[in-house]
């Protein structure tokens, strides 16, 4: 009977101690997640801004748009003069092959629905600022393209 009662003491010891052992568990557990949380709401990830795209055929697609918006227009005319404003060095009196490409973009903001004269005259003289010796192609193109819009 002595053995007996040792038995059943010996397994209540023993269910009592792995009671307190998840019980400290437990409110360990608790006390690590709740830490977390505070760290995400502290630490809320920062936006990574959106990089534009400056591909110059990505702009020009941009400007042949008809559904674009005048400031649409405006800010991918700010990214080709920032990123591809210069033109290549003529070949003794003729143009460069590339200028095509400008003359077309003066030829489509000159042509687009919602273009506005200050957009055109920027674009304009920023161009001629970074290639003056284009300055009388540049200005035959812009009166070209407004020459073609049909008022």
């Amino acid at each position: 009977m002595l053995t007996n009662t040792m038995d059943i003491t010996l397994l209540i010891e023993s269910a009592m101690g792995l009671l307190a052992l998840l019980v400290i568990l437990i409110v360990f557990l608790a006390a690590t997640s709740k830490s977390k949380v505070k760290k995400a709401i502290i630490k809320p990830k920062k936006a990574v801004p959106k990089k534009a795209n400056t591909d110059l055929q990505h702009l020009v697609s941009i400007l042949k748009d008809k559904k674009s918006s005048t400031q649409e227009l405006k800010n991918a005319l700010e990214l080709i003069i920032k990123y591809h404003g210069t033109i290549h060095k003529k070949l003794g009196l003729r143009v460069h092959p590339d200028f095509d490409i400008y003359m077309d973009i003066l030829f489509t903001i000159c042509r687009h629905p919602n273009t506005s004269k200050d957009i055109i005259i920027k674009f304009d003289i920023d161009l001629e600022k970074k290639n003056p010796e284009y300055k009388p192609e540049i200005n035959s193109a812009l009166s070209r393209g407004l020459n073609s819009r049909g008022f």
